[in-house]
């Protein structure tokens, strides 16, 4: 982002008063994240188009419903895109496939995949999955949520955080190792 362009929370401010080119603005700043998100969950192209700009729509008429206090509105955003492209299977149908990881993740792939849905019986404990992500501290929930469900890659990471490269795959292992014992405690009745 250019040093005298508005900052993100600014631009809501103003979409929440009907300023168009606000959204426009935001629009050129985040939509191939958002269609990229949408393209992971949906694997097609149309019906990514479609949801990329559903998502603008409600971001349009719902500008007021992101919380800074919550995280980046980056991540506020993947995660409404990600909602809305699963919302859209469903009414195709379908189910959404595993995350694909690249081969440099392997680690945290086996741990992911340890944790992840991968039938429809098991839908459940990826919503339960959700819930314990809030429980991660809110570096540590916005490095693994921008990982596997924005499909950035540790590198993708640091330059978009604007930090170290050991310190994200650091926030990625502390998250991932805090998750899978809140999972585990969970399972073990220890909570």
């Amino acid at each position: 982002m250019a040093g005298n362009e508005p900052d993100d929370g600014i631009l809501l401010q103003r979409i929440a008063t009907g300023d168009s080119d606000a959204l426009l603005v935001l629009h050129k700043r985040y939509a191939n994240l958002v269609y990229s998100m949408a393209w992971r969950v949906l694997r097609d192209v149309g019906l990514a188009e479609e949801v990329t700009q559903d998502v603008f729509m409600k971001l349009w008429q719902r500008s007021q419903r992101y919380d800074a206090g919550r995280g980046r509105f980056s991540a506020w955003l993947l995660t409404v895109t990600r909602f809305a492209a699963i919302d859209r299977l469903r009414q195709e149908g379908r189910r959404p496939s595993v995350i694909e990881l690249s081969d440099d993740d392997s680690d945290n792939r086996t741990r992911l995949e340890q944790l992840l849905p991968t039938d429809h019986a098991s839908w459940e404990r990826g919503q339960h999955l959700r819930l314990l992500l809030q429980e991660l501290p809110s570096e540590q929930r916005q490095a693994v949520e921008l990982a596997f469900f924005g499909g950035l890659t540790h590198s993708e990471l640091a330059e978009y955080l604007g930090l170290p490269l050991g310190t994200v795959k650091g926030r990625l292992r502390l998250g991932l190792e805090r998750l899978r014992s809140l999972w585990l405690d969970e399972r073990d009745g220890k909570r």
